[in-house]
């Protein structure tokens, strides 16, 4: 007994002495900069440059994009989009009198004709006030970036889901931070900034993607990194690829999703 007793007393030691090291070394880590060694500047002309000017860019208001947005939806048409099955097709959604488009149910899910890589999307959504279905078949879709990669879309005003599947989600993979959902029948708003994944030559992933989103101008999801594709059963996975669409999702409810005043900001 003694014996047993010395082993487990010294595995513990040695254990807490492992994470005591651990410690220390991210403590001892230091950030430097190399712009900033050697002699430090004395005058204040020395630390100003005005290269290169940054672009002009006239902001958004009230139902438009800012001047450098790439227009997914302009109240009309579905021009930009097409099938996601089928690309030769059209997207099969339904467009309303009131300027947005409803998720056509059990016609596919629809994509851009246009492939982006990092980007600040802008879209408006919401489902029906009145609405069938509870979990995740009430007024469910997403918004698939590079076509992998999902925010969760999904009523759950007065319905409760696995909260990695909940409104704001990326999906299996991080909760988000608040739940800011407008009353069921009201337009909500994501803002979602994009940074794609990179892979070497051999298709490995040398840098993961991030995303942050504010719904309803909430910031649910800060800077989080991607580990691979969304699946709804499985491993995320991280086969290499390169610019592709965004694609909106037809998840099958009978209470469908519109959308409106969608635009992207390509930035690279």
């Amino acid at each position: 007994m003694k014996y047993f007793y010395l082993i487990t007393v010294l595995t513990l030691f040695s254990c807490n002495a492992q994470v005591k090291e651990t410690k220390v070394k991210k403590e001892n880590a230091v950030i430097t900069y190399e712009e900033y060694t050697g002699e430090e500047p004395t005058k204040p002309e020395q630390t100003e440059f005005y290269t290169p000017v940054p672009p002009v860019v006239k902001p958004s208001d009230a139902n438009t994009a800012p001047s450098d947005a790439i227009i997914l939806f302009n109240g009309n048409s579905l021009n930009e989009w097409v099938s996601a099955k089928d690309e030769d097709k059209p997207a099969d959604w339904i467009i309303n009198p009131d300027s947005s488009f409803t998720v056509k149910n059990k016609s596919g899910d629809i994509k851009t004709v246009k492939e982006f890589g990092d980007i600040q999307l802008h879209l408006e959504w919401k489902s029906p006030a009145t609405i069938k279905g509870k979990n995740q078949s009430r007024a469910n879709s997403g918004v698939f970036l590079q076509g992998r990669y999902e925010v969760q879309i999904l009523d759950n005003n007065d319905n409760d889901t696995y909260v990695n599947g909940q409104v704001g989600a990326i999906y299996k993979q991080h909760v988000p931070l608040a739940k800011a959902s407008v009353p069921s029948g009201e337009w909500n708003t994501y803002d979602i900034i994009y940074h794609a994944p990179e892979f070497n030559k051999n298709g490995q992933k040398t840098q993961s993607g991030t995303i942050t989103v504010l719904h309803n101008g909430i910031l649910v999801q800060d800077h989080v990194e991607i580990k691979g594709t969304t699946p709804y059963i499985g491993w995320p996975k991280n086969e290499a690829h390169g610019k592709a669409p965004i694609i909106l999702q037809d998840h099958g409810d009978e209470s469908g999703v519109s959308f409106r005043n969608i635009w992207v900001r390509a930035l690279n």
